[in-house]
Protein backbone atom coordinates (compact mmCIF):
# COMPACT_ATOMS: atom_id res chain seq x y z
CA UNK A 1 0.00 0.00 0.00
CA UNK A 2 1.20 3.43 -0.59
CA UNK A 3 1.86 5.69 2.11
CA UNK A 4 -0.56 9.15 2.66
CA UNK A 5 2.20 12.02 1.47
CA UNK A 6 2.59 15.05 3.55
CA UNK A 7 0.64 17.94 2.39
CA UNK A 8 2.83 20.94 0.97
CA UNK A 9 1.58 23.68 2.52
CA UNK A 10 -1.54 24.54 4.83
CA UNK A 11 -2.12 23.65 8.54
CA UNK A 12 -4.11 20.56 8.78
CA UNK A 13 -6.94 21.63 10.61
CA UNK A 14 -9.08 18.43 11.33
CA UNK A 15 -9.36 14.87 9.78
CA UNK A 16 -12.90 13.66 9.55
CA UNK A 17 -14.96 10.86 7.99
CA UNK A 18 -17.32 11.66 4.77
CA UNK A 19 -20.18 9.07 4.92
CA UNK A 20 -21.48 6.35 8.01
CA UNK A 21 -19.31 4.40 10.50
CA UNK A 22 -19.27 0.49 9.01
CA UNK A 23 -17.07 -0.73 11.25
CA UNK A 24 -13.12 -0.62 12.06
CA UNK A 25 -11.03 -0.85 9.45
CA UNK A 26 -8.25 -3.45 8.91
CA UNK A 27 -4.35 -2.15 8.80
CA UNK A 28 -3.90 -0.70 5.87
CA UNK A 29 -2.08 -3.34 3.44
CA UNK A 30 -3.90 -5.75 5.70
CA UNK A 31 -6.14 -8.79 3.74
CA UNK A 32 -9.31 -8.80 4.68
CA UNK A 33 -10.03 -9.86 8.84
CA UNK A 34 -11.44 -13.82 6.58
CA UNK A 35 -9.58 -16.02 4.34
CA UNK A 36 -12.15 -17.09 2.05
CA UNK A 37 -12.16 -14.57 -1.35
CA UNK A 38 -15.77 -15.54 -3.44
CA UNK A 39 -18.24 -13.36 -5.25
CA UNK A 40 -21.52 -14.03 -6.15
CA UNK A 41 -23.54 -14.34 -8.93
CA UNK A 42 -25.24 -12.67 -12.24
CA UNK A 43 -26.61 -9.45 -12.53
CA UNK A 44 -30.25 -8.97 -11.61
CA UNK A 45 -32.65 -6.94 -12.35
CA UNK A 46 -33.40 -3.29 -10.77
CA UNK A 47 -36.33 -3.01 -8.72
CA UNK A 48 -37.37 -0.76 -5.32
CA UNK A 49 -34.09 -2.63 -3.55
CA UNK A 50 -32.09 -2.95 -7.27
CA UNK A 51 -31.13 -6.13 -8.62
CA UNK A 52 -27.85 -5.26 -9.75
CA UNK A 53 -25.57 -8.11 -9.63
CA UNK A 54 -27.66 -10.76 -8.29
CA UNK A 55 -26.07 -14.42 -7.85
CA UNK A 56 -28.53 -16.70 -10.50
CA UNK A 57 -29.62 -18.70 -7.77
CA UNK A 58 -31.52 -16.59 -5.87
CA UNK A 59 -35.13 -14.39 -6.74
CA UNK A 60 -35.31 -11.70 -4.77
CA UNK A 61 -34.26 -7.88 -5.54
CA UNK A 62 -31.27 -6.02 -4.12
CA UNK A 63 -29.74 -2.22 -4.01
CA UNK A 64 -26.67 -1.14 -3.01
CA UNK A 65 -25.80 1.73 -0.65
CA UNK A 66 -23.49 3.83 0.55
CA UNK A 67 -22.12 2.53 4.03
CA UNK A 68 -18.97 4.65 6.03
CA UNK A 69 -16.05 3.25 8.11
CA UNK A 70 -14.63 5.49 10.73
CA UNK A 71 -12.36 8.07 9.24
CA UNK A 72 -14.47 8.58 6.01
CA UNK A 73 -16.23 12.12 4.41
CA UNK A 74 -19.60 12.14 5.64
CA UNK A 75 -21.62 12.52 8.19
CA UNK A 76 -18.88 13.09 10.76
CA UNK A 77 -19.21 11.78 14.30
CA UNK A 78 -22.08 9.54 14.03
CA UNK A 79 -21.85 5.65 15.48
CA UNK A 80 -24.96 4.19 14.86
CA UNK A 81 -26.46 1.01 15.56
CA UNK A 82 -24.97 -2.72 14.98
CA UNK A 83 -23.11 -2.21 11.06
CA UNK A 84 -24.52 -3.27 8.05
CA UNK A 85 -23.59 -6.06 6.80
CA UNK A 86 -22.67 -6.82 2.85
CA UNK A 87 -24.83 -9.33 0.87
CA UNK A 88 -22.97 -12.92 0.14
CA UNK A 89 -22.39 -15.48 0.36
CA UNK A 90 -25.83 -15.95 1.24
CA UNK A 91 -29.52 -15.86 -0.38
CA UNK A 92 -29.57 -13.50 -1.76
CA UNK A 93 -25.86 -12.56 -2.95
CA UNK A 94 -25.61 -9.32 -4.70
CA UNK A 95 -22.94 -6.96 -5.72
CA UNK A 96 -22.73 -3.81 -7.01
CA UNK A 97 -21.56 -4.02 -10.52
CA UNK A 98 -20.62 -1.60 -14.10
CA UNK A 99 -21.72 2.03 -12.65
CA UNK A 100 -20.96 4.27 -10.43
CA UNK A 101 -23.40 4.40 -7.10
CA UNK A 102 -23.87 7.49 -4.77
CA UNK A 103 -25.97 7.04 -1.39
CA UNK A 104 -28.71 9.65 -1.16
CA UNK A 105 -30.25 8.78 1.75
CA UNK A 106 -29.50 6.54 5.51
CA UNK A 107 -32.33 6.44 7.84
CA UNK A 108 -32.68 10.15 8.81
CA UNK A 109 -29.35 11.32 7.19
CA UNK A 110 -29.70 13.07 3.91
CA UNK A 111 -26.65 12.46 0.94
CA UNK A 112 -24.37 11.52 3.79
CA UNK A 113 -21.70 11.33 1.52
CA UNK A 114 -21.50 14.74 0.57
CA UNK A 115 -18.14 17.36 1.54
CA UNK A 116 -18.64 18.93 4.65
CA UNK A 117 -15.70 21.72 3.78
CA UNK A 118 -13.09 22.00 1.71
CA UNK A 119 -9.74 19.89 2.06
CA UNK A 120 -7.84 17.10 0.46
CA UNK A 121 -9.56 13.28 0.52
CA UNK A 122 -6.25 11.53 1.49
CA UNK A 123 -7.46 7.62 1.44
CA UNK A 124 -10.90 5.62 1.11
CA UNK A 125 -12.26 2.48 2.96
CA UNK A 126 -14.34 -0.26 1.80
CA UNK A 127 -16.29 -3.13 3.18
CA UNK A 128 -16.33 -6.07 1.62
CA UNK A 129 -18.41 -9.43 1.79
CA UNK A 130 -17.30 -13.18 1.20
CA UNK A 131 -18.45 -14.27 -1.61
CA UNK A 132 -17.71 -18.14 -2.23
CA UNK A 133 -15.35 -19.05 -5.56
CA UNK A 134 -18.19 -20.19 -7.66
CA UNK A 135 -19.71 -16.74 -7.14
CA UNK A 136 -16.54 -14.94 -7.84
CA UNK A 137 -16.17 -16.99 -10.97
CA UNK A 138 -19.72 -16.28 -11.97
CA UNK A 139 -19.21 -12.33 -11.52
CA UNK A 140 -15.76 -12.74 -13.36
CA UNK A 141 -17.66 -13.88 -16.05
CA UNK A 142 -20.52 -11.92 -16.15
CA UNK A 143 -19.57 -8.54 -15.11
CA UNK A 144 -16.37 -7.78 -17.24
CA UNK A 145 -13.83 -9.18 -15.23
CA UNK A 146 -12.01 -9.40 -11.65
CA UNK A 147 -13.91 -7.14 -8.82
CA UNK A 148 -12.17 -3.12 -8.27
CA UNK A 149 -13.37 -0.14 -7.67
CA UNK A 150 -12.22 3.71 -6.43
CA UNK A 151 -13.62 6.61 -5.70
CA UNK A 152 -15.28 9.29 -7.95
CA UNK A 153 -15.66 12.93 -7.03
CA UNK A 154 -18.95 14.50 -8.23
CA UNK A 155 -20.32 18.04 -8.62
CA UNK A 156 -24.32 18.57 -9.39
CA UNK A 157 -24.90 20.05 -12.28
CA UNK A 158 -28.61 20.31 -12.51
CA UNK A 159 -31.02 17.83 -10.51
CA UNK A 160 -30.06 14.76 -11.16
CA UNK A 161 -26.69 15.46 -13.17
CA UNK A 162 -23.14 15.12 -11.87
CA UNK A 163 -20.55 16.14 -12.95
CA UNK A 164 -16.93 14.01 -12.89
CA UNK A 165 -14.73 16.20 -10.70
CA UNK A 166 -11.60 13.84 -10.08
CA UNK A 167 -11.38 9.95 -9.13
CA UNK A 168 -9.00 7.90 -7.63
CA UNK A 169 -7.05 4.67 -9.44
CA UNK A 170 -8.72 1.49 -9.25
CA UNK A 171 -7.64 -1.27 -6.33
CA UNK A 172 -8.13 -5.01 -7.18
CA UNK A 173 -10.48 -5.84 -4.01
CA UNK A 174 -10.25 -9.81 -4.15
CA UNK A 175 -7.05 -9.54 -1.51
CA UNK A 176 -9.56 -7.96 1.00
CA UNK A 177 -12.90 -9.95 0.92
CA UNK A 178 -14.03 -10.42 3.94
CA UNK A 179 -13.16 -7.67 5.70
CA UNK A 180 -12.76 -3.87 5.62
CA UNK A 181 -9.77 -2.23 3.95
CA UNK A 182 -8.17 1.31 3.94
CA UNK A 183 -6.69 2.37 0.88
CA UNK A 184 -4.33 5.46 0.96
CA UNK A 185 -3.95 7.59 -1.92
CA UNK A 186 -0.48 8.68 -3.02
CA UNK A 187 -1.44 11.62 -4.54
CA UNK A 188 -4.54 13.53 -2.53
CA UNK A 189 -8.08 14.69 -4.36
CA UNK A 190 -8.85 18.50 -3.16
CA UNK A 191 -12.43 18.89 -2.35
CA UNK A 192 -14.67 21.31 -1.91
CA UNK A 193 -17.94 21.65 0.48
CA UNK A 194 -21.05 20.31 -1.18
CA UNK A 195 -18.91 17.97 -3.64
CA UNK A 196 -20.37 14.34 -3.23
CA UNK A 197 -18.37 11.18 -3.00
CA UNK A 198 -19.44 7.88 -5.29
CA UNK A 199 -17.77 4.74 -5.72
CA UNK A 200 -17.19 3.76 -9.07
CA UNK A 201 -17.10 0.09 -10.04
CA UNK A 202 -16.42 -1.11 -13.75
CA UNK A 203 -16.54 -4.49 -12.93
CA UNK A 204 -18.10 -5.91 -9.78
CA UNK A 205 -17.91 -5.50 -5.83
CA UNK A 206 -19.66 -7.20 -2.55
CA UNK A 207 -19.97 -4.06 -1.28
CA UNK A 208 -23.37 -3.94 -1.03
CA UNK A 209 -25.77 -4.24 2.32
CA UNK A 210 -29.18 -5.45 1.31
CA UNK A 211 -32.76 -5.66 2.82
CA UNK A 212 -32.28 -2.30 5.23
CA UNK A 213 -35.87 -0.66 4.54
CA UNK A 214 -37.42 2.58 2.31
CA UNK A 215 -35.53 4.74 4.25
CA UNK A 216 -32.37 3.83 3.30
CA UNK A 217 -31.16 4.28 -0.86
CA UNK A 218 -28.32 4.91 -3.63
CA UNK A 219 -28.16 6.10 -7.10
CA UNK A 220 -26.51 5.31 -10.09
CA UNK A 221 -24.92 6.54 -12.91
CA UNK A 222 -27.77 5.05 -14.71
CA UNK A 223 -30.09 6.80 -17.64
CA UNK A 224 -33.60 6.40 -16.69
CA UNK A 225 -36.40 3.65 -17.98
CA UNK A 226 -32.80 1.44 -17.55
CA UNK A 227 -33.25 0.89 -13.63
CA UNK A 228 -34.94 -2.59 -13.66
CA UNK A 229 -33.77 -3.95 -16.76
CA UNK A 230 -31.50 -7.37 -15.93
CA UNK A 231 -29.70 -6.33 -19.59
CA UNK A 232 -29.05 -2.91 -18.36
CA UNK A 233 -27.25 -4.31 -14.89
CA UNK A 234 -24.65 -5.91 -16.96
CA UNK A 235 -24.10 -2.67 -18.87
CA UNK A 236 -21.13 -0.68 -18.39
CA UNK A 237 -22.47 2.52 -16.77
CA UNK A 238 -19.25 3.90 -14.85
CA UNK A 239 -18.47 7.26 -15.33
CA UNK A 240 -14.61 7.39 -15.86
CA UNK A 241 -14.59 10.42 -17.90
CA UNK A 242 -13.42 13.49 -16.50
CA UNK A 243 -15.72 16.43 -16.59
CA UNK A 244 -18.28 13.90 -18.02
CA UNK A 245 -21.74 15.15 -17.22
CA UNK A 246 -23.73 11.98 -16.36
CA UNK A 247 -27.81 11.72 -15.44
CA UNK A 248 -28.13 9.62 -11.64
CA UNK A 249 -31.49 8.77 -12.69
CA UNK A 250 -31.87 4.84 -11.31
CA UNK A 251 -32.81 5.03 -7.55
CA UNK A 252 -32.56 2.10 -5.62
CA UNK A 253 -34.07 1.69 -2.09
CA UNK A 254 -33.51 -0.62 1.00
CA UNK A 255 -29.22 -0.97 0.39
CA UNK A 256 -26.17 0.93 1.35
CA UNK A 257 -22.66 0.94 -0.57
CA UNK A 258 -20.20 0.33 1.92
CA UNK A 259 -17.45 2.72 1.10
CA UNK A 260 -16.27 5.84 2.89
CA UNK A 261 -13.30 8.29 2.41
CA UNK A 262 -10.77 10.09 4.35
CA UNK A 263 -11.05 13.87 4.77
CA UNK A 264 -8.40 16.47 5.99
CA UNK A 265 -10.01 20.27 5.97
CA UNK A 266 -8.16 23.20 5.42
CA UNK A 267 -8.20 26.21 7.18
Amino acid sequence: MLAIPALATGTLTEVGSVGLPFGTPSPVGATAKTGTTGKTGSTGKKGKSGKKGKHPKTGTTGATATGGTTGAVGVTGVTGPTPPVASCPGAPCEVVSETTGMQVKVGPHNAPITIPRDGVIVAWTIHLSSPTASQIAYFDQHEGGPPEAGIAILKQSKALNYTLVAQSPLVQLQPYFGGTAQFPLANTIPVQKGERIALTVPTWAPALAIQLGNTTSWRASRPKNTCTSATEASTQTSQTTAGSNVQYACLYQTARLLYTATLISTP
